[in-house]
């Protein structure tokens, strides 16, 4: 893990203020004083910042902004995976709370935390969920008024629960839901005489996928984002 990761990950600074720690000497591997952040940390390396030390989370929380064509799983044999765009060296045990189709973007939380993960994705927790879903055709005051009472979707015994709509422009809403069931949003849509063209999820809870991470990219979740949790 690079030394600037690791002291993100192991203190209070941002990956930026712990570059600045690094670059001013603030930070030693095993008594060295290190000044570049891409350096890799050794294995059971001791670590100090400003003469404390600092060691990496037993349990790691994670956040992923995952590209359209990965799959949210652990390994296939087939098809790449959430896990494979994360160095090797954080996979270990990790597992996605709260699952993204292939074709859908944007914010995946992975743990090595099983009790963590349950408050995430727990039916009793009713955990809120925001996406940003693309349309293929204007949404219209009717649709948006069903979706805010609940559907009855195909196959289903009973509405979903009302979800909060905003719409963004007339073929583009933000669309909240406190349920998980199969394809919802996409069979909420269709419900409602529309269909989903891209699907994109911005928020689980109290966590929101953070603007600087691009597709692909990942970083670990603060404390408070942890904590939302609880």
């Amino acid at each position: 893990m690079r030394l600037d990761q690791f002291i993100a990950t192991s203190s209070e600074l941002s990956r930026k203020e712990a570059k600045r720690a690094i670059a001013i000497g603030d930070v030693q591997v095993n008594g060295i004083v290190w000044k570049s952040s891409a350096t890799a940390v050794p294995a059971n390396a001791e670590v100090m910042l400003q003469g404390e030390p600092v060691a990496l989370p037993t349990e790691r929380y994670l956040m992923l902004n995952k590209p359209a064509g990965f799959i949210s799983a652990t390994r296939d044999s087939d098809q790449p995976t959430a896990l494979d765009l994360l160095p090797a060296e954080l996979t270990r045990n990790l597992h996605i709370a709260g699952r993204l189709d292939a074709d859908t973007t944007g914010l995946l939380l992975l743990t090595s935390d099983g009790q963590w993960s349950h408050r995430v994705t727990s039916p009793r927790v009713e955990c809120p969920k925001t996406y940003q879903v693309a349309l293929s055709a204007p949404i219209s005051q009717a649709a948006i008024a069903a979706l805010e009472a609940g559907v009855m979707l195909r196959n289903d015994t009973k509405p979903t629960k009302p979800a909060q709509v905003t719409v963004l422009q007339s073929q583009l809403v933000e669309l909240t839901i406190s349920e998980g069931r199969y394809h919802q949003v996409k069979r909420m849509l269709a419900a409602v005489g529309n269909h989903v063209t891209t699907l994109h999820r911005s928020r689980i809870g109290g966590v929101t996928l953070d603007p600087a991470l691009a597709a692909g990219e990942h970083r670990f979740l603060t404390s408070a984002e942890i904590a939302s949790f609880t």
